[in-house]
């Protein structure tokens, strides 16, 4: 029995467009759909995701997802939303990059089910790697015309008088190669429906009408609008570049930071995109939150789903230890728990300065520690006047002008943590 995909969507804020009839179509028995994922990097970033969710929801509406990995269209360069060509890759960069999607796919959708609507990935570069120029365009290429190629939006916009480069014919023939994709995934496994962000309409319904004109089916289209953030700067990005799900690219720590800083206006939009709590859950949520906002009821929760779906509940307790170190009463035993990367993200920005082990050996002198090694403080005597109005901790414990630094006090074998009064800190590298 089918739910009505559509429906949930639509509540959700995730619905743009749809082509008429996909509802309908979707409420008569269990269908397949697939979202285009672009395979040029070894890990999906959370730009990604809306689309992985949306299939998500496919499948839990009893239809069957198929994540199409664009091996292919990763060759191209898909001109839509960008100003510029990007760069191209080679198989073995390609087959790798599938493998680690893949693994973080399936933290979303269910491969292995033994239900009929057990998701598929499939890569594009399978079909159309042994497909020539020559049988493209021939078989292919006749059925869409140059204006109607021409008339796309993401065409338009890297013709106009405002590009700053033109369209190579590489790029102005992506439309065409996703557009096969659909026809192929509709001829092999009866796939009717293509899903994807809202610049992707152009290039789906080139799909549509080559199932009309070559297959002699029907096909649908269905877009979720591009996420956008109240304050008009870029969702998914920090001055860091893109916030990714490989944890080694961005720390569980940063990754749920990235989400428990939302704004308000923001988490009660991304609460419904990005998990998959009920109606009922989310409406009582924001109606905590508005009667208690300084508690950012709608932020944790968010963050705390989110970050269990793309990592795990170890990681998110993790995060959370590490965020109460900043701004929480926390111990020298909390902080020695902190991996080198997480301690690292945690302190980001926070002045360092480097120090020899052997320093530690004999015991490194507060004094010493606090000015002269260091310059944390501006003076041996303004480092003295802190000590003795009892301002200074090591690794979050109180110490005195007497206490000296040893190898006892490294985290991770490497840092030492000064800090005077509750917000000003220092790290000693040890080297």
């Amino acid at each position: 029995m089918t739910k009505n995909f559509v429906e949930e969507l639509k509540w959700r804020g995730m619905l743009h467009d749809a082509m008429p009839g996909t509802e309908e179509h979707l409420l008569n028995r269990m269908q397949a759909a697939y979202v285009g994922i672009d395979p040029t990097a070894d890990s999906l970033h959370i730009g990604h995701l809306v689309g992985v969710m949306m299939l998500r929801h496919f499948q839990l509406a009893g239809h069957k997802p198929f994540a199409l990995i664009g091996g292919a269209t990763g060759m191209i360069g898909d001109p839509s939303g960008k100003s510029a060509e990007r760069n191209l890759l080679d198989e073995k960069t390609l087959r790798h990059n599938q493998e680690a999607l893949k693994e973080q796919l399936s933290r979303f959708l269910d491969f292995e089910s033994k239900e009929s609507n057990a998701a598929i990935l499939v890569n594009n570069y399978d079909w159309m790697k042994d497909f020539s120029f020559l049988d493209f365009i021939r078989d292919v290429g006749k059925h869409i015309t140059v204006n109607y190629m021409m008339s796309k939006d993401s065409v338009k916009k890297r013709l106009s008088s405002e590009a700053k480069e033109g369209m190579s014919f590489t790029e102005f023939t992506y439309q065409m190669v996703q557009g096969y994709d659909f026809l192929h995934l509709y001829k092999a496994h009866n796939c009717t429906l293509q899903m994807g962000g809202s610049d992707q309409w152009g290039n789906i319904t080139t799909g549509t009408e080559l199932i009309r004109r070559i297959g002699g089916g029907k096909g649908y289209a269905l877009t979720c609008p591009l996420i956008t953030k109240a304050d008009g700067t870029k969702f998914g990005k920090t001055e860091s570049g893109n916030v990714w799900l490989d944890a080694e690219r961005t720390s569980p720590y940063r990754f749920y930071q990235y989400w428990l800083n939302t704004s308000d206006a923001d988490a009660e939009k991304y609460i419904k995109i990005f998990t998959f709590l009920s109606k009922d859950e989310i409406k009582q949520l924001v109606i905590n939150h508005k009667e208690a906002p300084h508690q950012r009821a709608l932020q944790r929760k968010l963050a705390e789903e989110i970050t269990i779906m793309v990592h795990s509940q170890v990681d998110l307790d993790n995060a959370i230890k590490a965020s109460n170190i900043l701004f929480g009463k926390s111990t020298s035993d909390d902080l020695k728990q902190l991996d080198a990367k997480t301690f690292l993200d945690v302190f980001d920005g926070v002045p360092q300065a480097e120090v020899s082990i052997t320093d530690l050996d004999e015991g490194l002198d507060m004094i010493a520690a606090l000015s002269a090694k260091t310059g944390f403080l501006g003076s041996n005597g303004e480092a003295r006047r802190e000590l003795k109005q009892n301002s200074i901790s090591v690794n979050k414990e109180k110490v005195k002008e007497d206490y000296r630094i040893t190898k006892n006090d490294l985290i991770n074998n490497r840092f030492v943590l000064l800090q005077r009064g509750k917000k000003n800190y220092f790290v000693l590298v040890v080297n």
